[in-house]
């Protein structure tokens, strides 16, 4: 009833570009978000999902967030799972035009579930993407994909989000520039032909986490725990990792009261300049030059 509710609200306050007056935004509406043009990205995003629609295994899940409105049990069969969550074919052609159109060199990502987003992000653009998420089996079967569909720029790694976050800003170990990964029995390897499973230490020790005070990101898209304190925790935690031109994407911004709560909070942050509301994503820009602005756009 909630998202009926708010949907309705969302369609009453919302406009396209003719509503739009920043330069800004105006161009990434009507350059980005409406561009009808087919890419050959487009092709591989549709074969990756439909290899996921045809898997039939099941796996056990391991949810640290609000949980499932779909799934009673934790035990969940993969064609499900990708026919009923995770991003849709729009808004993954949409990110894979963000991705591009914000010229976009390093992306993290918290939430890979089956990778249907990472994917998105990753096909056809020249971005280095490290995407992290909780539950091993689903992070298995996302880094299998990867590799089948030959997209080495992801590297994958499995932690909740808390104890990533938490290792990153405690990490000593800062290698600017490095190509080092570390592997599971902790020897370092230069060799990463293909996308990278990591697993975080259970004992607290630093897993490698250490870019993210050593690098900036121009993307990072919050699809995990929908929750209101967790949402909010993790933008702070992820604001010395932006620059001006970053863009944060928080997934299910009207997923329930408190993560419209959520979004209110992060709109009034000091920090924020520009915050786009499109229902289903809420994005965040940090631009300086900028006046404080928010839009609601149909996309």
């Amino acid at each position: 009833m909630h998202l009926i509710t708010a949907y309705i609200t969302f369609l009453l306050r919302s406009t396209n570009q003719h509503g739009v007056h920043s330069p800004f935004v105006y161009n990434l509406v009507t350059r980005c978000f409406y561009d009808k043009k087919k890419y050959p990205a487009y092709e591989i995003l549709k074969q990756y999902r439909k290899s996921l629609l045809k898997d039939k295994r099941t796996i056990l899940i391991k949810d640290f967030g609000a949980g499932s409105r779909v799934f009673k049990s934790d035990k969940r069969e993969v064609s499900k799972m990708a026919k009923s969550a995770g991003i849709s074919p729009k808004r993954a052609r949409l990110l894979n035009r963000l991705v591009n159109y914000l010229e976009v060199d390093r992306a993290l990502e918290l939430g890979t579930s089956l990778g249907l987003g990472t994917a998105a992000m990753a096909a056809g653009n020249k971005v280095k993407i490290t995407t992290i998420e909780g539950c091993p089996e689903t992070a298995a079967v996302a880094g299998e994909k990867f590799r089948g569909f030959g997209l080495n720029n992801i590297q994958l790694k499995v932690a909740r989000f808390e104890l990533f976050l938490k290792e990153s800003a405690n990490s000593k170990a800062q290698i600017p520039n490095s190509s080092f990964t570390q592997t599971e029995n902790g020897q370092p390897t230069t060799e990463n032909p293909q996308p990278t499973l990591l697993r975080s230490s259970s004992h607290g020790q630093a897993t490698n986490n250490s870019e993210l005070l050593t690098h900036n990101f121009d993307l990072l898209y919050i699809d995990g725990n929908h929750q209101k304190e967790a949402t909010l925790t993790y933008f702070e935690k992820l604001l010395p990792t932006i620059h001006n031109n970053s863009v944060m994407i928080f997934d299910d911004i009207h997923w329930s009261k408190g993560m419209e709560e959520a979004w209110e909070e992060i709109k009034a942050h000091p920090e924020v300049r520009v915050t786009i509301d499109t229902f289903q994503w809420g994005l965040v820009f940090f631009r300086r030059e900028q006046e404080k602005e928010h839009f609601v756009i149909r996309v």
